[in-house]
């Protein structure tokens, strides 16, 4: 027997999805933190700082992307599509922020 659409829970999916991207943001936050703590031992110079403040703001951009799209998700009722801009800010951030840690423990 097959699954009908009306058997579907509607609620789940964005569920799944608010949870997967409190999972990404805290995940952004440890290698922030970790970035920072990197940049800051055994005595920094300003190349190092100079990074771990773009991996913050590279934090702060990606955390102002994902906290949206957590509120739009928790708000219940139909989601809307995330946009394609958004999609590219949550990526560019993720990519430059891993980007900002190699180049700290390097």
């Amino acid at each position: 027997m097959e699954p009908h659409q009306d058997d579907r829970d509607p609620g789940l999916q964005p569920e799944r999805t608010r949870l997967a991207w409190r999972r990404t943001t805290l995940a952004g936050t440890v290698a922030t933190v970790l970035a920072v703590k990197a940049a800051l031992s055994g005595g920094a110079d300003a190349a190092d700082i100079t990074v771990a403040a773009l991996c913050c703001g590279l934090w702060l951009g990606f955390l102002a992307v994902a906290h949206r799209r957590i509120r739009v998700l928790a708000d219940g009722g139909e989601p809307t599509t995330l946009t394609p801009r958004h999609a590219g800010t949550a990526v560019l951030c993720t990519v430059a922020l891993a980007a900002c840690a190699v180049a700290l423990v390097l």
